[in-house]
């Protein structure tokens, strides 16, 4: 059995403040975030989120629905340790890019193909 693979991301809305008082997202803008969890075997978003410009992305982790064995891709913006911690609770596997102050040791080394866009494979433990 192939597991599924999903990618988790947002983007950010921009609105006219004088048509969306609503929505206002700094002083002089206004703007509406879309996150959306896409299936990777078809390209299919599965999950859409509308949210205030003001909400931090983070947040929306926890409105997921983890699938046990399936793989999430995100950007560094979803590290929260804590809220992926639930997805080794669900059994769900999770790939993130580490932060440039992320505090690891590498626990396992394996070679990666560079021509697949794959940089670098490694099992790591968190130091803090």
């Amino acid at each position: 059995m192939e597991q599924a693979a999903y990618a988790f991301d947002y983007t950010t809305i921009d609105l006219c403040l004088s048509l969306f008082p609503w929505a206002r997202f700094r002083k002089r803008k206004a703007a509406v975030k879309l996150h959306t969890l896409i299936d990777l075997r078809g390209n299919i978003p599965c999950f859409i989120s509308i949210t205030e410009g003001k909400t931090h992305d983070v947040n929306i982790l926890d409105e997921l629905v983890l699938e046990p064995g399936a793989f999430y891709v995100m950007d560094r913006a979803y590290i929260d340790f804590n809220r992926l911690y639930t997805f080794t609770q669900s059994f769900a596997y999770f790939v993130v890019r580490a932060k440039s102050n992320l505090n690891y040791s590498k626990r396992a080394y394996r070679p990666a193909d560079k021509s697949t866009g794959v940089r670098s494979d490694q099992t790591i433990i968190l130091k803090s």
